[in-house]
């Protein structure tokens, strides 16, 4: 089963002799908006938006990261220069994302929409097919993307995408969903609506399993797009994707969850399993719903892995 190869990075399988084991290193505060040095990046008009994007790497298979909430094209400064090593790298800035500029463009905030978008920058830049990075909401974006436009995929790697609508097939998933929605999108969406932002931010970060830190400086430079997301239409934001359609996916997925994620993503990634009817599954351990960034090194190697069996 590809389960148990996968789990084979952090210790030899068959009659071999077990790997030394590697602690993970401790997690990172939530900064997506922290950058070591300023970057020129180039832009691109698609859609009628304007996306922030650089490409690292001058030769092998395109791999695209495709970053959540929060987030920006910089939330992936620990993987892009291993992964630029042996393939072309892009990473961008999903629309409304910083540095992206603020513009109200009567869109509704939604996996489509940034799928499409994705889609064109794809196909602008001649990077298709590409490999599929996405983590959280970019997780939901790109598992979208494989759905609507599969002769662009090449494979995609789905860090805990926040579908919630997959867990209303049990009691006990649906009780996870109501107190997501309960404790962190209602109250983020309240606080914006009374113009508090810095309580809209700090009760998303709560339910993604953070807390604000030192970063939240950063991060509250991305309050434009959570601001969209958090007053958008329920049903647009977080659509569903049914098990049927789902099933009917050829594009190689691999799951990945940190060990240390919060309850509702951990279920999410196992309805995921069973809908995609998929044993490619993998545990990033010490690491909690950004796992790319609390475990870095054994991340990237496990997507390393991955994608050259892809």
């Amino acid at each position: 089963m590809r389960r148990l190869s996968l789990l084979c990075l952090a210790a030899a399988c068959g009659g071999g002799t077990p790997a030394p084991a590697r602690p993970a290193p401790a997690a990172v505060a939530p900064a997506p908006g922290a950058r070591a040095a300023p970057l020129v990046l180039s832009s691109a008009r698609i859609n009628g938006t304007t996306l922030a994007y650089r490409v690292v790497g001058d030769s092998g298979t395109p791999v695209v990261f495709v970053h959540g909430s929060l987030g920006d094209q910089g939330y992936w400064d620990a993987q892009v220069a291993a992964f630029a090593q042996t393939h072309r790298v892009l990473v961008y800035s999903r629309r409304y994302h910083p540095p992206n500029p603020p513009v109200d463009d009567a869109q509704t905030y939604s996996p489509m929409l940034h799928a499409e978008d994705l889609a064109a920058l794809l196909l602008q830049l001649d990077l298709a097919p590409a490999h599929i990075v996405g983590e959280s909401y970019g997780a939901y974006t790109a598992l979208v993307l494989a759905m609507e436009h599969p002769e662009l995929v090449r494979s995609v790697v789905l860090g805990e995408p926040p579908i919630m609508p997959l867990l209303t097939r049990t009691p006990e998933g649906d009780a996870l969903r109501r107190n997501y929605v309960t404790t962190t999108l209602d109250v983020a969406r309240a606080a914006f609506s009374r113009g508090d932002s810095v309580g809209a931010v700090t009760a998303f970060l709560r339910g993604e399993g953070l807390a604000a830190g030192p970063g939240m400086g950063a991060t509250m430079s991305h309050v434009f797009e959570m601001r969209r997301e958090m007053l958008a239409s329920r049903d647009q934001y977080m659509p569903p994707l049914f098990c049927a359609n789902l099933g009917a996916l050829h594009t190689g997925v691999l799951l990945v969850r940190g060990d240390r994620s919060p309850a509702v993503f951990q279920a999410i990634t196992t309805e995921l399993s069973r809908c995609l009817q998929n044993d490619s599954t993998a545990t990033v351990p010490g690491a909690g719903h950004w796992m790319n960034r609390s475990n870095p090194s054994y991340y990237n190697q496990l997507v390393l892995r991955y994608i050259a069996d892809h």
